[in-house]
Formats: C-alpha cells, sequence, structure tokens
C-alpha cells in the first residue's frame, strides 16, 4: 500500500534541462523522509509537483492517498507547505499574518487569533507580534513563514530548507517542533542542504542528484555505504610514517591513504574502541610517536561526498533560470496560480523559489 506520499516516474523538464528523471518517493504516514541533494539536483522540483505547484511531465504522485493530477484542490486541503523563501504580507503584522491564515483555512476567528497567540510565543515572535512584517530581520520572516504553514495541523508537511537563515536556537526550536509533529501523526518531507539536520530527523533519507534518487535508506545504512569505522594517526615525526604505515595496514579492513604534508594515515577497520586500543598499544611497541589518533564514524558528508563528487553548497545549478528546475518565475504565492494555470486556494500554497 503506497505511503503518505507516494510518487512513481516523476519526469519534468525545462528546455534541455531534465529536473526530474524519473523519482520514485514512497514516505509511510507518521515518518520524515529528509531529501538530500546539490543546488539543482531537483529537490524544489518534486516538492512542487508533489504540492500541485507544477505538472509533471510524466509519472503519478499520490498524498495522502490523493492523486495529485487528478484532485490537485483536495490535496492542498490536506498539505502543509513551508517554500525556501518567506511568503509573508509585509504590511501586515506577525499576528495578522498567522490570523489570515487561519481564517483563509476556515477556522473561526476567535480560534484563527488563539492559534496564532500559541505560534507567535513558540518560534520567539510575541515581542515583534504587533509590528508589521516588513520591519522584521530576515531570520524573523523565515519563523512566521513556518509558524503560517504550522497553523492547521495537516496529516503531510512539505519543509523545502525550512531553517536555512536561522540562528542554532531557533533551528532548534524548529527541530523541536517536527518532532511534535510527527510523534502526532504527520508525515514530513523535508529538504535540507544541513546534513545535521537530516541526521537528526529523518527516518529515511534519499540523495538526489541530476533530478534521479542516487541512493536511499537510513542514516546508519547510508553511512555503511561509505566503509565504516575509520582510524585516523597523526604522527610526531614525519620518518615514522613508513612504521605507523606497517602497524596501521595489520589492522586494515581495506585501502588507507597517507597524507604525508600533514603526517596523517587513515585507515577502514571494524572492532570499535577495542581496535583502537590495540593499535595504540603496538604503535607504542613500535616506537611511533603519534601527536593525535581517534576513531572517526562516517558522516552525511562522507555519504553525500562519496555519492555525487562535492559537498552538498559546492554544486553548481541546473543552469535552468538558476537552480533546481526553475525554468524562470520565482514562483507561485498563496494568492497565485498553480502549475498548470488554476487558482491556487490558500491551503498549502506558500511562496515557491527555485535553486
Amino acid at each position: 500500500m503506497p505511503g503518505a506520499i507516494y510518487a512513481e516516474g516523476l519526469v519534468k523538464t525545462f528546455g534541455d534541462v531534465r529536473a526530474l528523471d524519473g523519482v520514485d518517493l514512497d514516505v509511510p504516514e507518521g515518518t520524515v523522509l529528509g531529501m538530500l541533494g546539490p543546488n539543482g539536483a531537483g529537490k524544489t522540483t518534486a516538492v512542487r509537483v508533489l504540492t500541485t505547484l507544477l505538472r509533471p511531465d510524466r509519472g503519478k504522485a499520490e498524498v495522502a492517498g490523493i492523486d495529485v493530477l487528478a484532485h490537485p484542490d483536495k490535496v492542498r486541503r490536506s498539505i502543509g507547505l513551508s517554500g525556501q523563501f518567506a511568503a509573508v504580507d509585509e504590511y501586515l503584522t506577525g499576528r495578522e499574518n498567522l490570523t489570515m491564515v487561519g481564517q483563509l483555512y476556515q477556522m473561526s476567528g476567535r480560534d484563527a487569533k488563539r492559534r496564532a497567540a500559541e505560534l507567535l510565543e513558540r518560534f520567539h515572535l510575541n515581542d515583534a507580534a504587533d509590528r508589521t512584517a516588513k520591519t522584521y530581520s530576515g531570520g524573523m520572516r523565515r519563523r512566521l513563514d513556518l509558524a503560517a504553514a504550522l497553523v492547521v495541523s495537516p496529516p503531510v508537511m512539505f519543509m523545502d530548507e525550512p531553517t536555512t537563515g536561522l540562528d542554532p536556537r531557533n533551528r532548534q526550536a524548529l527541530w523541536d517542533v517536527i518532532q511534535e509533529l510527527v510523534a502526532g501523526g504527520t508525515t514530513l518531507l523535508l529538504t535540507t542542504q544541513y546534513l545535521e539536520e537530516a541526521d537528526r530527523l529523518a527516518h529515511d533519507i534519499c540523495v538526489v542528484d541530476h533530478g534521479k534518487v542516487i541512493a536511499r535508506g537510513t542514516s546508519d545504512q547510508l553511512k555503511a555505504r561509505t566503509g565504516g569505522e575509520r582510524v585516523e594517526v597523526v604522527v610526531h615525526a614525519p620518518e615514522h610514517l613508513t612504521v605507523a604505515d606497517e602497524v596501521l595496514r595489520g589492522f586494515a579492513k581495506g585501502e588507507g591513504t597517507v597524507e604525508p604534508h600533514i603526517r596523517k594515515l587513515t585507515i577502514p577497520v571494524a572492532g570499535g574502541a577495542k581496535l583502537l586500543a590495540e593499535v595504540i598499544r603496538e604503535l607504542d611497541v613500535r616506537g611511533v610517536e603519534i601527536d593525535d589518533i581517534g576513531l572517526r564514524r562516517p558522516t552525511l558528508d562522507d555519504v553525500f561526498i562519496a555519492l555525487t563528487g562535492h559537498t552538498a553548497e559546492s554544486a553548481d545549478g541546473d543552469g535552468a533560470g538558476g537552480g533546481d528546475g526553475g525554468g524562470g518565475a520565482a514562483g507561485t504565492e498563496r494568492s497565485g496560480t498553480t502549475g498548470d494555470g488554476r487558482p491556487a486556494s490558500a491551503a498549502g500554497h506558500r511562496k515557491e523559489g527555485v535553486r
């Protein structure tokens, strides 16, 4: 049975750029899928298709059990969306922005005001609640936009790089909110370039590059693909490198590396802290003086580099309007239109940028 978010063979092109090239997704209800990928990989395009803002050229998608192409209005009633760029009315106060969104969701005036007050407190915006949004800093606008996406508690949420521009305290606050939502049964698709964020929040992670899903699994499963644990040793003197290399080869579970210019050796191993103690004893017996030694497990950064050949932030865009299959316009606001030209309801429609 398909999950709360399901896609099969999604294809979307913009001119010569194939922003999505057969993307398959299946996100079980009440879980978080972290979607990782460099700029231009197709992440935002996938979100825009799944939230009815774009029509795919080929493929099918369902959200909350509803066909995205056949019943887009029903999908919008079942989702919340926070795009890459804050979609707030600059001439309304923070409180008025949230109250307006609540009323667009057909909440009563009293309930909308009550929910606005709760969210203003949760996102540390109480002091600025009655100031117009045009006086907010970029980080404050981002928090207000995220609060607006949570005015109702939809069964499915899409967050496209939600913590970009947030300071560590507010990033942590949003993580707490996300964990509360998921604990309550919400399904979330989260795109991010903060690999720590995916490691912390996602039950499952997919890595997207050039419009394709190139890897998928839990954080631990993806890390295991990079070769598991590694022992890193920095010797005190360059003349110790040869002996240290001989010692480490006796423990290695694969090819190691030597970086003479920084006197560092790295080997893949299996055995954890117990093995590390044995390595230290053997180096001591052989008279190798060390400046540093440690057991390092692979991070999602290592996974990302191994799979894509670069860090999350360093990739170039795909050339279509500067980003993620954008093809030009900056996107759609709450009062705009969907990708097929129909009016967009307020539910789930937040300004979408393209990367």
